[in-house]
């Protein structure tokens, strides 16, 4: 049984959370036909078991069917000649993230990507009705149990010499809302969990950039996913002069940040920016 350490068996590996659909998904598949071997998450187990909260809290305790599971995700990554980890994670659980790191650890080592994608959706609510309990769901999903994940494989990542994060990060961090929830805006519980979340890189990057790590926020644009669509009011989104954008574009820049030089100063610049993923990408096509 190997030991949860940094070792590497020269194999390129990944581990990306929230990869049964949308944009964990895609960038699951970019980094397997990157050539990685990728280790991914996700609370749907098997196909048509998936379900989604209701956009905003006005809509009550609805939840929507929607596609997408670690089965067909583990098929797609392995269908492109690459080995697949599939692990269940549920990020309302404080005990999930270090469980998933503790199997990755064991079972191939350590990762040279991690790309913390998941998202816990507590739905948008407006200001005098947030409920203070899902503002702290929210948190400690989106933030306190993401760091935990970071903590639980950042040591292994250090021993075997380094590697790439990438955060998910998102412009309602730095946005005011263009509207009401419900009408084309978004709830404080996201925003603040997600401007908190911003933060984990630059923190990662102060104390071990020298050791290796380097940590990269990514902003993937409005992209209408298949949760998104199953919620519905993504047009009022985009009625707001939110414009859409490609759910591959985050894939193809994690994957182009992690093979390049640790000293490529082109990438290095970008450390302690929010990296806008649509443009960089139509950049590298």
């Amino acid at each position: 049984m190997a030991t949860a350490t940094g070792r590497r068996t020269g194999r390129r590996t990944a581990l990306v959370t929230g990869a049964s659909r949308g944009i964990g998904r895609d960038t699951a598949l970019a980094l397997a036909e990157a050539g990685y071997d990728v280790a991914f998450t996700a609370r749907t187990v098997h196909e048509g078991e998936g379900t989604v909260a209701a956009r905003t809290s006005r809509e009550g305790g609805v939840m929507h069917a929607v596609a997408g599971s670690l089965a067909t995700t583990a098929a797609e990554i392995e269908a492109r000649g690459v080995r697949a980890l599939p692990l269940r994670m549920d990020l309302t659980d404080p005990t999930a993230a270090t469980a998933v790191a503790g199997e990755l650890l064991e079972t191939w080592g350590a990762p040279y990507v991690l790309v913390s994608n998941a998202v816990h959706h507590v739905p948008h609510a407006r200001f005098l009705e947030l409920d203070l309990a899902a503002l702290r769901e929210s948190l400690e999903a989106n933030l306190v149990h993401q760091v935990s994940l970071v903590q639980a494989l950042l040591p292994a990542m250090v021993d075997a010499g380094g590697g790439v994060i990438a955060n998910m990060c998102s412009g309602s961090a730095v946005h005011d809302p263009p509207a009401p929830p419900g009408e084309g805006g978004w709830g404080l519980a996201y925003a603040a969990a997600k401007a908190a979340f911003g933060r984990v890189a630059g923190a990662v990057n102060a104390e071990y950039r020298r050791a290796g790590i380097r940590a990269f926020n990514i902003e993937p644009g409005f992209v209408v996913t298949a949760s998104g669509l199953a919620r519905g009011g993504t047009e009022e989104i985009e009625a707001r002069a939110v414009a859409s954008s490609s759910s591959d574009a985050s894939g193809r820049v994690i994957a182009w940040l992690a093979a390049s030089d640790a000293e490529d100063a082109e990438v290095n610049a970008l450390l302690g920016t929010v990296i806008a993923a649509p443009q960089l990408a139509a950049r590298l096509a």
